[in-house]
């Protein structure tokens, strides 16, 4: 139970530390992304080799897009390109998650596990004590409080460690699902764009092919 309490904090630090790491990347990528530069140029900088999550989110899309427009007849191309887009991110954002969320079963296993493991150990060692006081036919309170003492203090650590990993994980998965709805969010906004850019590109390419335009 000790070793378990140790470990949840070190869990907790990391997770916190995690987050607050890539909700400081988000913020700056989503400034970059909204300043109006250009896609092309961010992407090279930091979609090429995304450094955090909706970095790997927004690289991921363009990505797929690029290997639409590389196909024979991009205009037509990318007019099939955002099934493929959205999939990219969705399947993006589900490994970036699954990334943050590891040792997560760890903390709600010692939060819901912890309170027993001490209990367990209370009721075996009101045992043990027990059996002494048969032993010795003494029961004297000097002779018992020392005993059910050390089986009840197998209940607190179990408390100790259950406690902060209860506490911990509902507040990191609720965290956490700020997270990912941010980057559902900004998966569904970039693909708007790519989806009008798209549909513009083919306009152009109908204009172009009508010939009474010519």
């Amino acid at each position: 139970l000790v070793v378990a309490s140790v470990w949840v904090w070190a869990i907790v630090f990391e997770k916190v530390t995690s987050l607050r790491r890539a909700g400081r990347a988000a913020d700056g990528f989503e400034d970059r992304f909204w300043s109006g530069g250009s896609l092309d140029e961010l992407y090279d900088v930091e979609g090429a080799k995304p450094a955090h999550p909706m970095a790997a989110v927004f690289g991921a899309a363009m990505t797929e897009w690029r290997r639409s427009t590389r196909a024979a007849g991009a205009h037509i191309a990318r007019g099939f390109a955002r099934e493929r887009v959205e999939r990219a991110m969705n399947v993006t954002i589900q490994r970036e998650m699954e990334a943050l969320e590891k040792w997560m079963i760890f903390l709600a296993s010692v939060g819901s596990t912890a309170p027993f493991i001490g209990l367990f150990g209370t009721v075996w060692g009101i045992m043990n004590s027990f059996s002494a006081i048969a032993q010795m036919q003494n029961t004297n309170l000097a002779v018992v409080a020392p005993g059910i003492a050390e089986a009840l203090f197998a209940t607190a650590i179990g408390l100790i460690a259950a406690i902060p990993a209860v506490l911990a994980y509902n507040k990191i998965s609720t965290d956490l699902a700020r997270f990912a709805a941010r980057l559902d969010g900004f998966a569904t906004e970039f693909g708007a764009i790519l989806s009008r850019q798209s549909e513009a590109t083919m306009a152009e390419a109908s204009l172009a092919d009508d010939p009474r335009t010519r």
